[in-house]
């Protein structure tokens, strides 16, 4: 079966091309800044912000030049922020360190920050044919169904196993070919639920086919637990100015704004909010402040947090003069690049407050 496993998928790949803006460029940039786009994102959901970087950073050294905002506002939604930073950083590596020339070998390749195994074997093969097999997703499901492997895709034993499967498998020859026609083949139809058997050109070579174990293949043994982390967020309002902050610290979001914040470890409570240090800062005293309105709690799930976010609304006759906050005009707020779980929040206009 493994000497005829790249010869059936390549068959199949001739007749089942998924055409994309990236597929067949030789562009290294261009692959690289697809794979970056799509690690942890649907293709779907990715491919306007492939367009929307391409046509605005078309040359590496235009990424490069960019300032870090206007990059993290065209990432905005993407979700998984070091990405964005990973890009811009290895963006201005390449063009300042490299004079612009990107790597053309796999270990090179897989040196460039934010680059794993997966992206460093996908660069190398689309862009120079060079014969690494990626291992993503797609392809621990594949591999584990037709050959029935019950090793955990999650474990040490079983990454190692499946790379060296993969290595095997790999058309060396087609190695651009090849990469691509086991993704598609993972993301059409050997899909993680209802998979199409009845069509599969490996279903007679198929063991979890011939042993009804497609349903439980491939198989995990951790279970990521989140950590619920508790938002109170302040929309401070005079006349037409509000207040912003810069997440900079190694936390999630780097770098992206938010509204002033209050963490707490308690679902919200207004008084436990008025306990904490930075309340009293801005508010020292009852008589400056209204409390206009109080969202109810909106949520945003993160790989290892979930985060319950609550938006106070308050309004101020004047905002002090020293504070650590940046104070910015509300119609300018769209130039700035925010989580998910306060854009969202914007863009509801059943709320109370429209500033979008």
């Amino acid at each position: 079966m493994k000497e005829e496993f790249s010869k059936i998928l390549l068959k199949w790949f001739a007749g089942h091309h998924r055409p994309m803006p990236w597929k067949g460029v030789k562009n290294p940039y261009w692959i690289w800044l697809s794979e970056i786009i799509l690690q942890q994102t649907r293709v779907e959901q990715g491919l306007p912000y492939y367009e929307r970087f391409v046509k605005n950073y078309p040359k590496i050294e235009n990424l490069a030049n960019a300032k870090e905002d206007e990059v993290m506002k065209h990432w905005q939604g993407l979700g998984y922020y070091s990405r964005a930073r990973n890009l811009h950083a290895t963006a201005k590596y390449i063009t300042n360190d490299l004079n612009g020339i990107f790597p053309k070998t796999h270990k090179e390749i897989l040196n460039l920050k934010g680059v794993g195994p997966y992206t460093a074997a996908a660069i190398a093969s689309f862009a120079y044919n060079l014969p690494h097999a990626v291992v993503d997703g797609n392809v621990y499901r594949v591999l584990s169904r037709i050959f029935g492997i019950k090793t955990p895709i999650d474990s040490t034993a079983g990454k190692k196993e499946f790379a060296k499967l993969a290595d095997i498998l790999i058309n060396k020859k087609r190695a651009s070919d090849y990469n691509q026609a086991i993704m598609d083949f993972g993301a059409t139809q050997c899909t993680p639920k209802l998979p199409n058997c009845k069509t599969c050109p490996f279903q007679k070579k198929c063991v979890s086919f011939q042993n009804n174990w497609v349903g439980e293949l491939p198989i995990k043994t951790k279970k990521i637990k989140k950590k619920e982390r508790y938002f109170n967020y302040l929309l401070i309002n005079s006349a037409d100015k509000t207040l912003l902050h810069k997440r900079t610290e190694k936390d999630i979001w780097q770098n992206l704004y938010e509204f002033p914040l209050i963490e707490t470890l308690q679902p919200f409570d207004l008084k436990e909010v008025k306990k904490q240090p930075l309340w009293k800062t801005l508010f020292p005293n009852e008589n400056i402040y209204i409390i206009i309105k109080i969202s109810p709690p909106a949520k945003q799930i993160l790989t290892h947090r979930k985060i319950i976010a609550t938006f106070i609304e308050i309004s101020i006759t004047q905002i002090p003069e020293k504070q650590p906050f940046l104070v910015i005009e509300k119609k300018d707020l769209k130039q700035y690049a925010f989580p998910k779980v306060i854009t969202s929040f914007l863009a509801d206009k059943s709320l109370y407050l429209e500033l979008f």
